[in-house]
């Protein structure tokens, strides 16, 4: 698996991050909270930044609580799969099996739960706000070692625009979003692993 795979799925916690001063203009964490809690599903186009400073582009679908599908395309043509409580990284290069680990123990857990509060205690390491939007670093409480995000929101109305993972090495990842559409239907079968690695035997 590449390191920037790795780093999006399973840094280690971050340390502290610079903060903004302009802290009076954050979005309440209640209010970012009920934005998640607000919508199901959600698609749209990424750019990621890897941590070597080379880009990749996809598509990225929610399905909360607990699915999500990155489709990277070419010239990497990977796939990032979480359902069942799984995250399955597959190598588009590879016949392999992808390599799976639990959701759980990722920082994208966070934001996939059913019911996402970010003010429950401890969950929350930062909170800060810049010129124009407004930043949150959360982890698990009770399992840090799991990873830290730094999730970045616009306001007016509340979108998220963009993720920050930070490994244990302070290489960097961001995932920045375009416009997600909220709402969507989609298929059963882009969130289902079992039936994707049967596809790829074929």
């Amino acid at each position: 698996m590449s390191m920037s795979r790795r780093t999006l799925l399973l840094s280690l916690p971050a340390l502290a991050l610079a903060r903004p001063a302009l802290a009076q203009s954050r979005i309440p964490l209640s209010e970012i909270s009920r934005y998640f809690n607000s919508f199901s599903t959600a698609r749209g186009d990424f750019t990621q930044i890897n941590p070597d400073g080379t880009i990749s582009t996809g598509r990225i679908m929610i399905h909360r609580p607990g699915r999500v599908r990155f489709e990277y395309d070419p010239p990497e043509q990977s796939l990032v799969m979480a359902s069942g409580g799984q995250l399955a990284v597959f190598d588009g290069r590879s016949n392999q099996p992808p390599n799976q680990y639990p959701l759980r123990r990722t920082p994208l857990n966070l934001i996939l739960a059913e019911n996402v509060d970010l003010s429950r205690a401890r969950m929350v390491v930062d909170h800060f706000a810049d010129e124009n939007t407004t930043s949150v670093v959360a982890q698990d409480p009770d399992h840090p070692e799991y990873g830290t995000i730094r999730l970045v929101f616009s306001a007016n109305p509340i979108e998220l625009r963009q993720w920050v993972i930070t490994d244990d090495t302070r290489a960097e990842t961001t995932v920045i979003l375009g416009d997600l559409q909220l709402g969507t239907q989609m298929s059963a079968r882009l969130f289902n692993i079992t039936a994707e690695i049967d596809a790829r035997r074929r």
